[in-house]
């Protein structure tokens, strides 16, 4: 049974990955900062390892990681957004930003990367946006950050490869989560309707694609558009 970690598992993205994974067959572990009713409920529901640790703080990462049995899959999905003129965001919301979406994942990688090198196996997952990919007004540190997440898979994906590690990273389009709850009904719809299949996307759909690229031995260092074919 594979051991897969999955940071932001309380809600969202996070929690269908969770349930996802589960009900394939592997042994999950999950963190989470502050949704504390959510997580217990996500482990309740399907018996994961759920832990508090906040992937912008280095030791704690480390501490997590040192708890729990060696991880096979690690997927980096923890991350927050910011919506805003660039002139309007402030240096410590820059920061924040690219400490969790970019450095989280740059933590996560280096508390697990011990083990894996050591199996010379491994496969870590990244969960970027279709906004790293093209841009999108008004989100210009969103982007940015995001757009680091994909570069940062392509070139981990050439470093770790010969140690027999694969890294890939998933891209989704407009996904109806919390972070999209504060989009207005009828945006939303115009979106959907931009969208060629018609509809926005659900995190069961960002989990599927996930746990297809989990089981993908030969792909590595690509990016996995989950976008309905809004960005082509």
């Amino acid at each position: 049974m594979k051991h897969v970690l999955i940071t932001g598992g309380s809600r969202g993205i996070g929690a269908a990955a969770v349930r996802t994974f589960a009900q394939a067959g592997y042994r999950v572990t999950f963190f989470y900062e502050k949704c504390h009713e959510q997580a217990r409920a996500v482990a309740g529901e399907t018996g994961a390892d759920a832990i508090c640790c906040d992937v912008t703080d280095t030791e704690a990462v480390r501490k997590a990681v040192a708890s729990i049995a060696p991880v096979e899959v690690l997927i980096n999905n923890a991350g927050v957004a910011h919506y805003g003129l660039i002139s309007q965001i402030t240096e410590a919301e820059w920061e924040r930003l690219f400490s969790v979406n970019v450095g989280g994942i740059y933590r996560c990688v280096n508390a697990v990367l011990p083990a894996m090198l050591q199996a010379q196996s491994g496969c870590i997952l990244n969960v970027a946006s279709m906004w790293g990919q093209v841009g999108a007004s008004c989100e210009a540190a969103y982007s940015a950050s995001k757009g680091a997440v994909i570069a940062l898979t392509k070139a981990l994906a050439q470093e770790l490869g010969p140690s027999g590690i694969r890294v890939n990273c998933v891209s989704p389009g407009v996904i109806l989560t919390d972070m999209t709850a504060c989009v207005g009904k009828e945006a939303l719809s115009d979106l959907a309707e931009q969208t060629p299949l018609g509809r926005n996307g659900t995190p069961e759909d960002v989990a599927s694609a996930l746990l297809y690229l989990a089981n993908a031995d030969y792909i590595t260092g690509q990016i996995l558009p989950v976008n309905g074919g809004f960005v082509v």
